[in-house]
């Protein structure tokens, strides 16, 4: 999963991710808006999250990640199935596997601050959905002349790990752009109810299509998706002003970057939580379908239904999460998710019995994780949008992502050397009760005491 920004995306991350997770250009507002203004609006307070409804560029945008998010469930369980099934690879091979698609993260301290210098943003998101379409589409033409190879997979997931970080980077201004301030959880609210559908009955539907078809088949419909989400892109009408004056190099506009959120009370304690959580949950995520393929001898539509049934709670969890963070407040909202994403993923190791319990249970822990991951996702990328600069949301981005995003890789190969050496049951353990001390970098912040978006800016 993903996890902000959190899965946070590709993971919302918050991402806290993918939300899979967003947010500098200020552009026309949609028909209902014109009058007032993006300004205005924020500065009076009358926006409500109700308008949404009724933009119609936000919900072009929203249909258009929709689209994308469902076929990537598809290819994150294609992806390591082919590496398992078609070229039979060993658990550390699975987990390079993972962290190559993590890898490229680590440029989002440079890419972010190119792109903040960047006057067509909207461009480059085309150029990420373009890039990424292309790249997956030659693994079924390769399997069509039998010629997959581990390198060619190492080679996709790095290449499509490039273009999911620079759309990341360019999303944060289209994000604030379309969303008024006083919708920011709403609007994530959405994206994210959005991704767990695509949890749903994405994993389902790909099981289904990898049986059908063959996993390289499978991952068509990812293609398309990409190809569909560019499309949607480029009918969405913004006005993009030039960047401000360059005040110093690229190196300048990384370190303020980075030291934005090292000095931010807030952005440190949200990148130190959701960076833990990420760490450990990699470390299971980066096994679970070879743990669920051979040593639960589950077969592709069985783990599909599996996840995708567990998904059920990531919907409710993003439906919920704006219910629950204003009846409790925003900070306790998300610590509440910070525990209960990682916590049930100890009990993968539990799971035993015929067929079908295997799958209940699976599905059981699925649900309670995805429900806490976007209370977490939810709030935490509404924070995080509220308390960025408009003329730093790339580079902190970017900053971000560098350490949230890049200790995924990290994750997925200590997963990978733990599942070896002392196997996968126990390294599932380690990793559910890891993850549940990421809570403790938002108990000593000031996020717990946040109720509002309101309360941040006081």
């Amino acid at each position: 999963m993903n996890t902000t920004g959190a899965d946070t995306e590709r993971a919302a991350g918050p991402e806290t991710e993918r939300a899979a997770g967003p947010e500098t250009e200020r552009a026309a507002g949609p028909e209902t808006e014109r009058a007032a203004g993006p300004e205005t609006e924020r500065a009076a307070g009358a926006v409500s999250p109700p308008v949404l409804r009724r933009d119609r560029r936000f919900r072009t945008f929203w249909i258009g990640q929709t689209i994308s998010d469902f076929g990537d469930r598809i290819s994150e369980l294609a992806l390591p199935l082919i590496a398992v099934t078609l070229l039979t690879a060993t658990p550390v091979q699975v987990s390079v596997l993972t962290a190559l698609i993590w890898l490229p993260n680590l440029l989002g301290l440079f890419l972010g601050a190119w792109v903040d210098q960047r006057t067509h943003k909207r461009r480059l998101l085309i150029i990420a959905d373009l890039i990424r379409g292309a790249v997956l589409l030659s693994l079924p033409v390769a399997y069509l002349f039998g010629a997959v190879t581990l390198a060619q997979l190492y080679l996709v997931a790095l290449l499509t790990g490039t273009g999911a970080v620079l759309f990341a980077m360019a999303r944060q201004a289209f994000f604030v752009a379309l969303v008024p301030r006083s919708a920011y959880v709403d609007a994530n609210s959405k994206l994210s109810m959005s991704r767990s559908l695509s949890f749903l009955a994405g994993p389902a539907v790909g099981g289904g299509l990898v049986q059908a078809l063959s996993a390289p088949a499978a991952i068509v419909v990812d293609a398309v998706s990409f190809l569909g989400s560019a499309l949607l892109l480029s009918r969405i009408p913004v006005t993009e002003p030039p960047p401000p004056p360059r005040r110093t190099s690229t190196l300048g506009l990384v370190r303020e970057g980075l030291v934005l959120v090292v000095r931010h009370p807030v952005l440190r304690a949200a990148l130190g939580c959701t960076s833990t959580v990420n760490f450990f949950t990699f470390i299971s995520g980066a096994l679970l379908v070879l743990y669920a393929s051979r040593e639960l001898d589950l077969s592709a539509g069985a783990i599909g239904v599996a996840l995708g049934f567990g998904a059920v709670g990531g919907l409710a969890g993003a439906a919920l999460a704006p219910r629950i963070s204003r009846a409790i407040g925003l900070g306790r909202t998300a610590m509440i998710g910070v525990v209960l994403f990682p916590a049930p993923l100890a009990l993968t190791a539990l799971v035993s019995g015929s067929t079908w319990t295997k799958v209940a249970m699976l599905a059981a822990i699925e649900l309670v994780s995805s429900f806490g991951v976007m209370l977490m996702d939810v709030n935490l990328n509404a924070l995080l949008t509220a308390v960025t600069p408009d003329d730093a949301r790339g580079r902190r981005a970017g900053a971000y992502s560098a350490v949230n995003y890049g200790i995924r890789p990290l994750g997925a190969l200590v997963g990978g050397a733990l599942g070896t050496t002392i196997g996968l049951r126990p390294t599932l353990v380690v990793a559910g009760l890891g993850g549940v001390l990421a809570v403790l970098w938002l108990l000593a912040s000031p996020v717990r005491h946040i109720r509002t978006l309101d309360d941040q800016t006081a």
